[in-house]
C-alpha cells in the first residue's frame, strides 16, 4: 500500500476588489467614471420624475437622480471646503517666496500682461464665432425659461467685493427656515492674502515663525485636497450623471449651435492659439501638452480651477519653471486667468442673449465685451465663476439679465471644458514668461514625459520636503 500522500494544495489567494481597483491608472478611473455617469444619467432620465415628490408638491427627482445629485454635490462641497485655506496659504507662501527673486516685480507684471494677451485672443475668437454662426437666432428654447440668476455680478459688486468684510472673507446668510449658511468670497480672501504676504516681506526675519507655520499648514491642506482629488472618478459619476438626468440631451439639442460654438472656440484656443504661442517662443508643443495633461484632465472632471491648483503648480514645475515663480504665478492664475469662463463663454453668451431678444450689437458693444473679458476676470474669483462673468457682461451691455436662465440647463456640461481650458492656460503663461526671462530649465522642459497621477503625487511630496529643507536653512541659528 502506498502510504505517501501529497501535500494539500495551497488555497488560491483571495482577490480584493478594492486593491484591484486601486491598480487601475487614475486616468482610466476617470474615463470609467465619465462613461458610467452618462449611462446612469440616461437610466435616471428614462425612469422619469416622481409625482408629488417635489418641495412644492409637484414632480420631484427619482431615487437615482437624487443619489447622483448627492454624490456630485458632496464631491464639489469637499473641494469648496478646502478652497479658502488653500487660497490664503498658497498666496501668502508664494509672495514670501519672491524674496528669492531679484526681478520679482518684472515677473509679476509680465505674468499679468500675458494673462491679458491670451484672454484678448480668446475673447476675439468667441466674438468671431458668434458673429459667424449667430447663436440664439434658431434656438428651440422657450422664452419662459428666461430668469435672472440669483448670483449676479456688476462693476459695483466687483469694486465693493475688493473690501474684505472680515479677515476670513466669510459671509453668512439666514434662510427662511431659520437656518444659517456660510459662504466665502474668494476675491476678498485674495486681497487679504496679498496684504498679509506683503506684510511678511516687509517684516523680514521676524516673520519666519509665521512662514514656517503657513508652509506646514499648506502641506496639510494640499494633502487633504489630494485625498479629495482621488475621489474625482466617483464625483464624476455623480456630476455628469445628474447633468444628463436633470437636463438630458434635449437641452443640448435646443442650444446646439451655442454648445458647438463654445466647444469649438475652446478647442481653437487649446489646439491652435496655445501651440502658436509656444512655437513663437521656441518651445516644444508636444512637451507642453504631455506635461500639462494631468492638470487639464483633472480640471475637466473637477470643474474647479482652485481645486486643481496644486496639480497645476506641480506640472508647471515639472516642465522646468522655477518653484519660486510657479508658486506665485499659478495661484494668481487660478483666481484671475480664465480663458474659458471669462473670455470665450461670456462673449458667446452675450451674443446669444442679444440675438434671442432681438437686440442689435454694434462695434461699441463688441469693444465692451473685449474690455469686460480682459479686465473683469478677477470678478469671477469673488462669486460664482462663469455665471457672474456672464451677468457682469450682460449688465455692462444693458442686455436682459433674464437671459442667464436660458443657458443654465447646459452650464454643467460647458463648465467641464471651460475649467480644462482655464487650468491649461494657467500653466501656459508661467512657461512662456519663464522662457522669455531665461529662467526656464530647457533640458527639463524638453524631456517632459506624460506621467501618472501617482507619480505627480510623489513629486508633490518630494517638492514639499525640499521646501521644508529650504525653510529650515533660512532659519537663523
Amino acid at each position: 500500500m502506498n502510504t505517501s500522500s501529497s501535500a494539500p494544495a495551497a488555497p488560491a489567494p483571495s482577490r480584493n476588489p478594492l486593491r484591484a481597483l486601486a491598480r487601475i491608472p487614475f486616468g482610466w478611473q476617470v474615463l470609467i467614471g465619465l462613461a458610467l455617469g452618462v449611462a446612469l444619467g440616461l437610466v435616471a432620465a428614462s425612469i422619469g420624475p416622481v409625482p408629488g415628490a417635489g418641495e412644492d408638491g409637484g414632480d420631484g427627482p427619482n431615487w437615482l437622480t437624487t443619489t447622483l445629485q448627492t454624490i456630485g454635490g458632496t464631491f464639489v462641497t469637499l473641494l469648496k471646503a478646502l478652497v479658502p485655506p488653500l487660497i490664503f496659504l498658497a498666496i501668502v507662501t508664494s509672495i514670501a517666496n519672491l524674496r528669492q527673486v531679484t526681478n520679482a516685480a518684472r515677473l509679476a507684471w509680465k505674468t499679468l500682461l500675458w494673462f491679458a494677451i491670451t484672454s484678448l485672443i480668446a475673447v476675439v475668437i468667441g466674438i468671431g464665432l458668434g458673429a459667424v454662426t449667430g447663436p440664439g437666432h434658431r434656438t428651440g428654447v422657450d422664452a419662459s425659461a428666461a430668469q435672472a440668476s440669483s448670483t449676479q455680478g456688476g462693476w459695483l459688486d466687483f469694486l465693493t467685493g475688493l473690501v474684505p468684510a472680515n479677515f476670513l472673507g466669510i459671509t453668512g446668510s439666514a434662510g427662511d427656515d431659520g437656518s444659517v449658511s456660510l459662504s466665502f468670497n474668494a476675491l476678498q480672501i485674495l486681497v487679504i492674502s496679498i496684504a498679509v504676504g506683503v506684510a511678511v516681506l516687509s517684516i523680514g526675519e521676524k516673520a519666519e515663525p509665521f512662514l514656517r507655520f503657513t508652509s506646514s499648514a499648506l502641506e496639510i491642506v494640499q494633502k487633504l485636497l489630494w485625498w479629495v482629488i482621488r475621489l474625482a472618478p466617483i464625483g464624476t459619476v455623480g456630476l455628469l450623471g445628474n447633468a444628463v438626468a436633470s437636463y438630458g440631451w434635449d437641452a443640448i439639442g435646443q442650444l446646439g449651435v451655442f454648445v458647438a460654438d463654445v466647444y469649438i472656440g475652446m478647442l481653437l484656443v487649446l489646439l491652435v492659439v496655445y501651440p502658436v504661442l509656444l512655437k513663437a517662443n521656441g518651445l516644444s508643443i508636444g512637451s507642453f501638452f504631455r506635461g500639462v495633461w494631468p492638470a487639464t484632465s483633472l480640471g475637466f472632471v473637477s470643474r474647479s480651477s482652485l481645486g486643481t491648483m496644486p496639480m497645476t503648480q506641480t506640472v508647471t514645475e515639472r516642465m522646468g519653471v522655477p518653484r519660486h515663480y510657479a508658486s506665485f504665478a499659478v495661484p494668481l492664475g487660478a483666481t484671475t486667468k480664465m480663458d474659458g469662463c471669462a473670455a470665450i463663454y461670456p462673449a458667446l453668451a452675450a451674443i446669444f442673449v442679444a440675438n434671442f431678444y432681438g437686440v442689435q450689437l454694434g462695434v461699441t458693444d463688441y469693444l465692451l465685451i473685449v474690455l469686460v473679458s480682459v479686465l473683469g476676470s478677477a470678478a469671477t474669483a469673488g462669486m460664482t465663476g462663469a455665471t457672474v462673468m456672464l451677468t457682469l457682461t450682460l449688465s455692462t451691455l444693458g442686455l436682459p439679465l433674464e437671459g442667464v436662465g436660458l443657458l443654465l440647463a447646459i452650464d454643467p456640461i460647458l463648465d467641464m471644458g471651460r475649467t480644462a481650458l482655464n487650468v491649461t492656460g494657467q500653466s501656459l503663461v508661467p512657461v512662456i514668461v519663464a522662457k522669455r526671462e531665461k529662467i526656464l530649465d530647457r533640458a527639463r522642459y524638453d524631456a517632459t514625459r506624460r506621467t501618472s497621477f501617482s507619480a505627480i503625487q510623489e513629486e508633490q511630496e518630494a517638492a514639499r520636503a525640499e521646501a521644508r529643507e529650504d525653510s529650515a536653512e533660512r532659519v537663523p541659528a
